[in-house]
């Protein structure tokens, strides 16, 4: 299980190296992200120790959001300055969130929907 666990770590350093070293405007754990995904598509499978170490850290995610309150609290005459610009950029990520989740459910149901009327005519 700790070398899954250390698999996830690996996968998050060389992204923010990745990031630090491209300066690129996204973070680094996104990269490491998708360099867990190539990973795992190279295998075709997860693992189940895998599973079970991304399961642990996904039941514990909430202790990882108190260090960002505690900089929300500390910063928070910082943030208070730029309210406006903040809300907008929550408010407008949300809706285009929304709409990005709701054209690919949309896009994948059509797409089961074809899937499933082939298989029922015995096509594949």
């Amino acid at each position: 299980m700790l070398e899954y666990f250390t698999l996830i770590l690996v996968c998050q350093l060389i992204g923010e190296f990745v990031v630090t070293s491209v300066d690129a405007p996204f973070p680094g754990p996104v990269v490491g992200m998708v360099l867990l995904f190539v990973f795992l598509l190279i295998k075709g499978s997860i693992p189940e120790q895998l599973s079970h170490v991304s399961a642990a850290l996904l039941n514990n995610l909430s202790l990882l959001f108190v260090p960002a309150g505690v900089g929300v609290m500390v910063h928070f005459k910082i943030l208070g300055t730029d309210i406006w610009p903040l809300s907008v950029a929550l408010v407008v990520s949300t809706l285009v969130t929304v709409a990005v989740t709701a054209l690919v459910m949309v896009l994948l149901n059509k797409r089961t929907r074809a899937n499933s009327g082939r298989e029922d005519r015995g096509e594949f």
